[in-house]
């Protein structure tokens, strides 16, 4: 129709540079992928070098990308990366906050977990989180634009014995992190997403005190599904902010039942 606006395709992201944390598994690597997909140059990070570059091997045959070794808890390092992308390729448009991880086996409820678990779970799901966010803030300010898209989880928005303490807070705190982004940044035409998956067919099941059988995991959420969730996000116009995205398995058993804490 003559006058109307084009509709937001994979075009849209070329030549932008997306920073994606946690990419070498999981939801980082299927958000990567699809980014890449969509003409973007991906940077991904990871704290195994072998699985950045299994993963770079992937993401090298969709687009442009590379990989750093990294650890988010680890400040100075942080800093130094978002430096170092920004150095090399003039700017970071895009940053997925996709590192996250939970305290393995039974031992993440109140009276079985050791506070050293509680400041692993906290180092990288928030202050991880919180140092990534910080160090691509300024130069999202200075060019007047910018999308932070991070993975919070079904668990932040709804607590359960099963995922525990540390994780329940540190991915609600996520939200608030988004959601001071936005109101802080708006006005330096920053956005800021929180995504909250539930169950996801993802390596971090295996932390979990019971990992779910093969059959289970088959009609959870998919990595893919979320790699399309981020996409989604990303390829909306700089107008337009989608502060929170809930996303589950329509075979939800987080609101059915089945799933019990460990005793």
């Amino acid at each position: 129709m003559p006058g109307a606006e084009p509709k937001a395709n994979h075009a849209t992201l070329k030549g932008k540079v997306a920073w994606i944390t946690g990419g070498g598994s999981g939801i980082g690597l299927a958000g990567a992928q699809e980014l890449a997909k969509a003409g973007a140059r991906v940077v991904i990070s990871g704290r195994t070098e072998k699985t950045n570059k299994e993963a770079e091997r992937k993401l090298k045959a969709l687009g442009e990308a590379e990989s750093v070794q990294l650890e988010v808890s680890d400040r100075k390092a942080v800093f130094a990366a978002a430096a170092d992308i920004e150095k090399r390729h003039g700017r970071i448009d895009i940053l997925v906050t996709s590192a996250g991880t939970n305290i393995s086996g039974p031992k993440r409820n109140f009276k079985t977990m050791s506070a050293e678990g509680w400041d692993e779970v906290v180092a990288v799901n928030l202050n991880g989180l919180f140092y990534c966010c910080h160090a691509v803030l300024p130069g999202m300010r200075s060019r007047k634009d910018g999308l932070i898209i991070n993975i919070s989880s079904w668990a932040g928005r709804y607590a359960s014995a099963l995922t525990g303490p540390a994780y329940n807070a540190t991915k609600r705190a996520v939200i608030a992190v988004t959601e001071s982004i936005n109101i802080e940044e708006c006005r330096n035409g920053i956005r800021a997403t929180s995504i909250l998956p539930g169950e996801v067919a993802t390596p971090i099941l295996e932390k979990r005190p019971v990992p779910p059988a093969p059959q289970e995991r088959a009609r959870m959420t998919q990595p893919e599904d979320l790699g399309a969730a981020i996409l989604f996000v990303a390829a909306m116009p700089a107008r337009t902010c989608v502060n929170e995205l809930i996303i589950s398995p329509t075979w939800n058993r987080l609101v059915i039942g089945g799933l019990e804490a460990p005793k």
